[in-house]
């Protein structure tokens, strides 16, 4: 069914709308920090560096990247396996692992953190690089699972059982025929987590409070407005933006695969 003019033209206005409305906060932030000091200061580039020199946020981005790529790779890793072996597997117990790690995606990770904090703090690991992995690893898998499980379940049972028939193991078949076609599936997954990981604030409050050598990026711009609440705002404002860009650009690269992937896993 052909849509009518008008129709078009309401659709685009209203998502010239939502863009702008979305947007608008980023633009601000970006416009305050290359506003120069007083009234009507001219563009500069100064506030960041500033940000930069005080906040420390070269080992903080540092620390970032470093839990935000152990994490991915290895909840990726999990998944993909764990995903394989509930869709195309007999596991047993597979039904009861389920239903726990779909507990695990409704609960609020909230009511974990002081568990975790206990948990790590009786095995020494409180402001250590483990203790922001793995518990993002541990919330992180339900959903890789659940993901990668309704790909692989989605693959048609013929190519499994042409790659038997060939003499290929279980593990074979999955390396050399189900991982090539499901890089969309993974793409998109590690976009998910990526997005979900760098931005990840209060797990790493309670359980890196004090270590500043291990602090993620949100951490140290948390402290940092803190400390100079009553500084310039466009030096806060660009530290806001030297958090935010690696995750903006990210997005922008990636934005393709995540809308691609999003859509192959609707339809299928």
């Amino acid at each position: 069914m052909k849509n009518t003019r008008s129709e078009v033209l309401t659709t685009h206005a209203l998502l010239i709308v939502a863009a702008l409305i979305a947007v608008f906060p980023f633009v601000s932030i970006v416009l305050s920090a290359l506003q120069g000091s007083g009234s009507g200061g001219a563009p500069t580039l100064s506030n960041f560096t500033e940000a930069w020199t005080r906040g420390g946020f070269g080992s903080a981005l540092l620390s970032s990247a470093f839990v935000t790529i152990m994490v991915v790779t290895v909840t990726v890793a999990v998944s993909c396996l764990a995903g394989f072996a509930m869709a195309q597997m007999r596991v047993p117990g597979g039904r009861i692992m389920l239903g726990l790690m779909l507990l695990g995606l409704v609960l609020p990770y909230e009511v974990t953190v002081l568990p975790l904090y206990q948990m790590l703090e009786g095995w020494g690991l409180i402001d250590t690089y483990a203790a922001l992995i793995l518990p993002q690893i541990g919330l992180s898998v339900p959903l890789g699972v659940f993901w990668m499980r309704a790909f692989f379940a989605s693959v048609p049972g013929e190519l499994i059982e042409a790659a038997g028939i060939d003499g290929a193991s279980n593990f074979t078949a999955f390396r050399k025929v189900l991982l090539p076609i499901a890089a969309p599936a993974i793409a998109t997954l590690m976009t998910i987590l990526f997005l979900f990981t760098w931005n990840e604030f209060l797990l790493a409050l309670i359980l890196v409070p004090q270590n500043e050598a291990v602090q993620t990026a949100p951490l140290a711009l948390s402290f940092f407005s803190g400390a100079s609440r009553s500084a310039d705002p466009n030096i806060t404002a660009a530290a806001a933006v030297l958090v935010a860009l690696p995750i903006v650009l990210a997005y922008v690269l990636l934005q393709r695969r995540l809308i691609s992937g999003l859509t192959e896993g609707a339809v299928k």
